[in-house]
């Protein structure tokens, strides 16, 4: 994972008394209420595609994209859709090193962003239907849609961890959260007098998720990454007399050893610097 000059940061402050749901979704509708005043209105076709501009997502694939209807409520007179278009994408060199040491796919390290559409725009709808209680409804559907683009993923038992405030680089303002969960890593590693080495381990993951209101669309963004080396795990499961980083090496190359002993840090940094990027 290549290093680059931080261009802003959406870390969290330091931890504090732990928070319900119901209190970060209130707080992160509070921001996106905040970021109305300057809504364009409706928005007739499809949803536009949410953009990640930080060049960071060059060792990012895409591996899926899709359109979806987050959900369609009446209030009184007037039915609000909120419909989102989203981008699903896996830290490339990691995929392809667990696929050529593990086989099968699927990775631990993924990012996702998404832009949701509300129509009618918030800014058009009748007062008494009260734009907070739209915003609660975005923010809780977003937070979910989250959970379970993880899920699909394989990262389970997601928790939110800690929650604060981060500008990003539209200068709009986003309530990040730090979450955790787990994945089980999985598979055979072949060894050189032509047994193999089975690998069955849950890994530690860490996330983050940044929702905020540009002005005209709600952004969501985040990532999961797992919070210890993915060599160790390789380690773990070798026998003593064999070096997990040269094991891998022949397997699969140096640069899927390098991939697999990339320090958390690193990801943790790449997926902080293309939440706060995503417009």
């Amino acid at each position: 994972m290549k290093q680059r000059p931080t261009n802003g940061s959406a870390a969290t402050p330091p931890p504090r008394e732990t928070t319900t749901r119901r209190r970060l979704i209130a707080g992160g509708a509070a921001v996106g209420v905040a970021g109305l005043a300057g809504c364009l209105g409706a928005r007739d076709g499809p949803v536009p595609a949410p953009e990640v501009t930080s060049d960071r997502i060059d060792d990012w694939r895409r591996t899926d994209e899709f359109e979806r209807t987050v959900f369609e409520r009446s209030y009184g007179p007037v039915t609000v859709r909120a419909l989102e278009h989203t981008g699903i994408y896996e830290y490339a060199p990691v995929a392809d090193a667990l696929a050529e040491t593990l086989g099968g796919s699927g990775s631990p390290v993924v990012f996702f962003a998404t832009r949701i559409d509300l129509r009618p725009a918030v800014d058009r709808l009748p007062a008494e239907i009260g734009r907070e209680r739209i915003m609660r409804e975005v923010e809780a559907a977003a937070t979910d849609a989250f959970r379970g683009q993880l899920r699909s993923a394989g990262i389970e038992n997601v928790e939110i961890a800690d929650e604060g405030i981060s500008t990003v680089r539209s200068g709009n303002t986003a309530t990040v959260w730090r979450l955790t969960g787990e994945y089980a890593l999985d598979g055979e590693v072949p060894l050189p007098d032509g047994t193999a080495a089975g690998l069955d381990r849950l890994l530690d993951i860490g996330a983050r998720l940044g929702v905020w209101h540009d002005g005209t669309d709600v952004i969501v963004a985040g990532g999961a990454y797992p919070t210890d080396p993915l060599l160790d795990a390789f380690d773990a499961a070798l026998p003593d007399s064999i070096d997990a980083e040269s094991a891998v090496r022949r397997l699969a190359g140096a640069e899927s050893a390098e991939a697999l002993a990339t320090d958390p840090a690193a990801y943790d940094e790449d997926v902080s610097q293309l939440l706060i990027s995503v417009v």
